[in-house]
């Protein structure tokens, strides 16, 4: 396979069913459409963790969360595991970033990259402080501000990845040209579709509020009970200000920032044609986790669903087979071992160890079926949760909880839970031990646990973080976070 260019787009909190080439009936995103019917889509692709920072993390190190222990989103990726950028980097490569990292702070070389672009890293370097209180899980009353506001609009948000998307063009035309001699990899990171749930009127109005679907399982009384849920629904409590105006609003504004993003992922592509760079640069997209959309009265991320747990993930380019939809899982710790053989850099012997493998070598089907991992240790989890796809078969490990297990095959939808099926017994056990064989749960749940409470004791107690409160979301570069 001959060396390219890579070019990683990263969305954030991109539930995989809202695009047209994963089946979804009313969502327009022409430009990640034309993209999968000319490369490979992975359908079975999952976050490292359903939050930002840990997420992040993975997607740098190639490693798994307990791995880096960056459990939540005020432990951040400071370059505390290399990067794939360090290793590109060491070997000649130009490794720029623009947008979106959500690492601990701007430092290009630390962090990986020659050049960091309107970075946008964890508040202040220290995040959310109150993910941290996991002992007894602190309400946070900002999230009910989800459903209230989502309506059409511009936010800092929409201006921002603007500036992304423009900045990326700029890259492409203007300095791509000095590195024609050896692959470069550019990374871009976009916050769309992210709440606050408020999309540009031209990308709103594409979906009329009484049109859109209404989130599956939202009634009350079809709500799965599980006590990880029912602590976490009481913590993030996005769900309680919501009526029915709102929920149709809060949907079309989502579906509105999809095509928002996909239309500046439009831009980045025609600068790649426009450029002549198209037939020597290799793209990836992705997003770092998922969003409930509603379901099951679920918001935000956070979950092991596949709404939350599953992103999208589409690879283009030069030897990538065109028009494949691949069913091989896949995780965002196979981007380390990709940029490394996509740019045709030489294997690093520390890197051995490393879970993930090659997307170019998945696609092409010459990696096994194998077992990949998401793990939750952040804002609303009461106890350590872990899922591994095993097959057909999905399953949710919770430390001190009943399991959950769902059998995607039959049920894509996870309205059945086998959890405690008498009848699966034996499909738990052997997804157990598939789980054990990558991970001591009991074992990293005290580990996490020990982290974040050195974590608040560093930060000056527990109530100190309580009283000082937190914030909804990281402010885009020069704007200032609105705590609560």
């Amino acid at each position: 396979m001959r060396p390219a260019n890579l070019l990683f787009i990263l969305s954030d909190e991109h539930n995989p069913r809202v695009l047209g080439c994963n089946g979804h009936a009313m969502i327009k995103t022409p430009n990640l459409d034309r993209l999968a019917a000319r490369g490979t889509r992975f359908a079975s692709a999952y976050t490292n963790c359903p939050i930002c920072v840990p997420a992040r993390a993975s997607f740098a190190t190639g490693r798994y969360v307990h791995q880096v222990r960056c459990w939540d989103n005020a432990i951040a990726y400071d370059g505390q595991a290399p990067a794939w950028g360090h290793r590109l980097m060491e070997q000649g490569h130009r490794v720029v970033s623009i947008g979106k990292l959500h690492y601990k702070e701007t430092d290009p070389r630390r962090n990986g990259f020659d050049e960091e672009i309107l970075p946008l890293h964890v508040v202040n370097g220290v995040g959310d402080l109150l993910g941290l209180i996991r002992d007894e899980l602190p309400r946070r009353p900002g999230s009910a501000k989800l459903g209230p506001e989502a309506g059409r609009g511009e936010s800092e948000y929409t201006r921002y990845d603007r500036s992304i998307a423009e900045s990326a063009v700029r890259w492409l035309k203007e300095e791509a040209p000095r590195h024609a001699g050896k692959p470069w990899a550019l990374y871009v990171g976009f916050v769309s579709p992210h709440f606050p749930l408020i999309a540009p009127p031209q990308f709103y109005d594409l979906y009329p509020e009484d049109a859109v679907p209404w989130p599956d399982m939202y009634d009350p009384r079809e709500r799965p009970r599980h006590p990880f849920l029912d602590a976490m629904r009481k913590c993030l409590c996005y769900d309680e200000a919501f009526d029915a105006p709102m929920v149709r609003r809060a949907i079309a504004a989502y579906f509105g920032l999809v095509s928002f993003l996909d239309d500046n992922i439009r831009k980045i592509l025609e600068a790649l044609e426009q450029t002549g760079l198209a037939g020597s640069t290799r793209i990836v997209y992705s997003s770092d986790h998922g969003d409930n959309l509603g379901t099951r009265g679920m918001w935000g991320k956070s979950t092991m669903y596949e709404e939350s747990a599953g992103i999208p993930l589409i690879l283009a380019g030069p030897d990538v087979p065109s028009g494949q939809v691949c069913a091989t899982p896949v995780t965002l710790a196979d981007a380390f071992p990709t940029f490394i053989h996509g740019l045709g850099a030489n294997r690093d012997a520390r890197d051995r160890d490393l879970p993930g493998a090659s997307l170019l070598d998945i696609a092409q089907g010459r990696v096994p079926n194998r077992t990949i991992l998401s793990e939750y240790h952040a804002a609303g989890a009461v106890t350590g949760s872990y899922m591994i796809r095993r097959g057909r078969y999905k399953y949710i490990h919770y430390v001190g909880m009943p399991p959950m297990l769902f059998d995607l095959e039959s049920d894509p939808f996870e309205r059945t839970d086998l959890g405690r099926d008498p009848g699966y017994a034996a499909v738990r056990a052997e997804c157990e031990a598939a789980l054990r064989a990558v991970v001591d749960p009991e074992s990293v749940d005290k580990l996490a646990r020990a982290d974040q409470r050195a974590h608040i004791e560093k930060h000056g107690g527990k109530e100190a973080i309580l009283k000082k409160g937190t914030f909804r979301y990281s402010p885009p570069p020069g704007a200032k976070a609105a705590y609560y």
